[in-house]
């Protein structure tokens, strides 16, 4: 995969649940990261008492962050929106080159700043909250 611009992956939401999502900021700064937690299954019998794990059984999560200027009110009142009902919506995060992943995710954080001679800025932080769907590009 060659080097793709930082400005190409993008944080969609779902805000009124009809499966049409748009694009809620420009973002400067965005992260995805994919944990898979494992279950130990090791015992007495393990051959050389080495660590077993059991297969597909741990708890999956995602973590999107980002940082950056909405790009209307109308995108910043959804996601305040959002937030402000703890709400869980259908978002996607388009990697260029690679794919999409959608599904359900939270707000867990939202964060507004700026400078006096600049413009607002904001950081959010998502936690999925369900079964992910990867679609390749």
């Amino acid at each position: 995969m060659a080097a793709q611009k930082g400005k190409d992956l993008l944080i969609k939401l779902d805000a009124a649940g009809t499966d049409t999502f748009v694009t809620v900021a420009g973002l400067r700064a965005r992260s995805i990261a994919f944990n898979a937690r494992s279950v130990d299954v090791t015992n007495a019998e393990s051959s050389g008492q080495w660590r077993e794990l059991l297969a597909g059984a741990g708890v999956r999560t995602a973590s999107v962050s980002g940082r950056g200027i909405f790009k209307d009110s109308t995108s910043d009142a959804n996601v305040r929106t959002v937030f402000f009902d703890a709400a869980i919506r259908n978002w996607q995060i388009v990697i260029p080159d690679f794919g999409t992943v959608a599904g359900a995710f939270q707000i867990t954080a939202l964060e507004y700043g700026g400078e006096h001679d600049g413009e607002v800025t904001f950081d959010m932080a998502l936690e999925s909250a369900g079964a992910l769907v990867f679609t390749a590009a």
